[in-house]
């Protein structure tokens, strides 16, 4: 039983431990690149999940915060010098900070619906955070964009910073959704997700952890949408603020499966490492939206539920069927009785004289 309470926490050891080494192996370039925008994807899929995993609302304007964060990054070292090239990790916090009180009010409101109608207004939260990115010109320059002072990184060394940084990010989402697993908030989030009238009845404090969820969720996804920033250099509303963006989330969350640890993190490794590496083979072609959806339907069609659940079900089956197997009685052997005259053995016969 100890080794099974620990093993979870050992997983994590070697699974970060594994990430934080792989830089030292001299990866090309293009390798680093896919590693930090997979890293993003699996932070934002797991900031996503305590959403529309854990409490059952599938927000589809979590691409608004990711622009959100990086305006602020942007805007905030517009003018500003930077000198060693780790000052805006150290303004990702207030970044977070700042996300999660814009993002407080807007959850007051959009949780006032539920499932079909709250993505709905999450999602015209999107695009009405788009237009302002937009026509706002005087503040975020419109479609010119908007650039940020390059970091002074050594160009042999660029991406790894960013990429320790996202480590650290990522360690911090899935500690959240770890202590929320095994603590009262995750019981009260399971229980709004099963029935929320009934969780209120029972005492949950559900409009506390629903806007408690939704704003640690949208501070991490801000979090990204700043490194993000100060990774590409200069911002353009399409792409800060895109659809595509929740939708890739929304896609990796499904495929790894909602309400679990590691379900997000693996969605993000399969598919951004793969849309990226079509990237790079096939150019700036959108057919990895093809593989998206190709992807999507084969598991909802063989995993509905996601990988990490459906390989856990059948584990679980696989394990009541050999408790099952090794629990069933055996039928025992005949009782032998040895004969004095002949000294033959017979099957004893019971009731009989």
């Amino acid at each position: 039983m100890r080794s099974l309470r620990y093993a979870g926490p050992l997983r994590g050891v070697v699974f970060f431990a594994l990430l934080a080494s792989l830089p030292s192996f001299n990866l090309a370039h293009w390798v680093l690149n896919i590693l930090v925008f997979t890293l993003m994807y699996a932070v934002m899929s797991s900031s996503w999940n305590l959403v529309g995993g854990f409490a059952g609302y599938p927000s589809l304007g979590h691409a608004a915060f990711f622009g959100i964060g990086a305006y602020t990054m942007a805007l905030w070292f517009q003018h500003r010098a930077i000198h060693s090239g780790y000052e805006p990790f150290l303004l990702l916090p207030l970044v977070g900070l700042l996300a999660a009180a814009i993002g407080l009010p807007v959850a007051v409101i959009a949780m006032r619906t539920r499932s079909d109608v709250f993505a709905i207004v999450t999602i015209t939260l999107l695009f009405v955070t788009q237009t302002l990115a937009f026509n706002l010109r005087g503040l975020t320059k419109g479609a010119q964009g908007l650039s940020i002072a390059a970091p002074p990184f050594s160009a042999r060394t660029f991406e790894r910073p960013f990429y320790y940084t996202l480590i650290v990010l990522l360690a911090l989402a899935m500690g959240i959704t770890f202590g929320a697993m095994r603590s009262k908030l995750g019981l009260s989030l399971a229980a709004v997700r099963a029935d929320e009238d009934k969780a209120r009845g029972i005492g949950v404090r559900v409009l506390g952890v629903k806007l408690l969820s939704f704003s640690v969720s949208v501070g991490l996804t801000a979090m990204v949408g700043g490194i993000w920033a100060y990774y590409e250099g200069f911002i353009y509303p399409q792409f800060a603020v895109d659809p595509l963006v929740t939708i890739a989330i929304v896609l990796m969350t499904f495929l790894g499966g909602r309400a679990t640890l590691w379900g997000p993190v693996l969605g993000a490794f399969i598919l951004e490492t793969g849309q990226q590496t079509l990237a790079y083979s096939l150019g700036g072609s959108q057919f990895y939206l093809i593989a998206y959806a190709m992807v999507f339907l084969l598991v909802m069609l063989l995993m509905p539920r996601g990988i990490v659940p459906s390989i856990q079900d059948r584990l679980r089956q696989r394990r009541r069927r050999t408790e099952v197997d090794a629990g069933a009685p055996r039928p025992s052997p005949p009782t032998m009785t040895r004969s004095s005259d002949t000294r033959t053995s017979v099957p004893a016969l019971k009731g009989h004289a």
